[in-house]
């Protein structure tokens, strides 16, 4: 057995887990179940072969859903302590770019929109190696419109955006974790720390 890595993505609708050794995917899960990611989570990576023990574990930190956000990298803390593994972390939107330059075959960039809630889209430009053009953004469907710099939108919000637009080329996508070995290794060193996108929707009482 050589060198086993553990992939977590909880930060959209959709939670998997893949589990790597040497490089070479040997197991995986993946289901779009909107919510419940802490009761699926942990029960995932426990069928995962050796319950999914590594020596490596990469967690996507956002941007996404706060709560799922938080319980992946929460579960992956957790598991590094047990297991005294390696933690590090990724940039959902850059494994739903590189899944969607897998998918297509090609080399040109794209701009990936995920669905950020209160009518809001996380927005990231891509070039065709993959790596971002610039910082992800959340911004509202008005905005969004001048800062598509691709003829090719992937992502949950993809369509919307696509539409409201006038571009036909367009791939509903969420991140899966099984494909994490798309992404360059050096977008995935990131610190275990939540990348929320925007600002939380409950702000703490200022005290005089």
């Amino acid at each position: 057995m050589g060198e086993r890595l553990l992939a977590i993505d909880t930060a959209s609708v959709a939670c998997s887990v893949a589990l790597f050794d040497d490089g070479a995917l040997i197991a995986s899960d993946y289901a779009e179940i909107g919510r419940g990611h802490a009761e699926k989570l942990i029960p995932a990576i426990q069928q995962l072969p050796d319950k999914g023990r590594a020596a490596k574990i990469l967690v996507n930190c956002g941007p996404g859903s706060f709560t799922g956000v938080r319980i992946g990298i929460s579960a992956a803390k957790a598991l590094a302590l047990a297991w005294n593994a390696e933690i590090r972390g990724y940039c959902g939107l850059s494994l739903v770019a590189a899944q969607a330059q897998n998918k297509l075959d090609i080399s040109d960039p794209v701009c990936v929109a995920m669905l950020a809630g209160h009518g809001e889209y996380f927005v990231q430009n891509f070039d065709g190696t993959g790596k971002p053009l610039e910082a992800l953004a959340s911004l509202t469907p008005d905005q969004t419109v001048d800062k598509v710099k691709a003829n090719m939108i992937v992502g949950s919000a993809a369509a919307e955006l696509a539409a409201a637009i006038g571009i036909d080329d367009h791939i509903p996508m969420l991140p899966n974790a099984a494909h994490i070995s798309l992404v360059a290794d050096d977008m995935k060193k990131l610190p275990p720390t939540p990348i929320y996108g925007r600002k939380p929707d409950a702000q703490p009482t200022k005290t005089a």
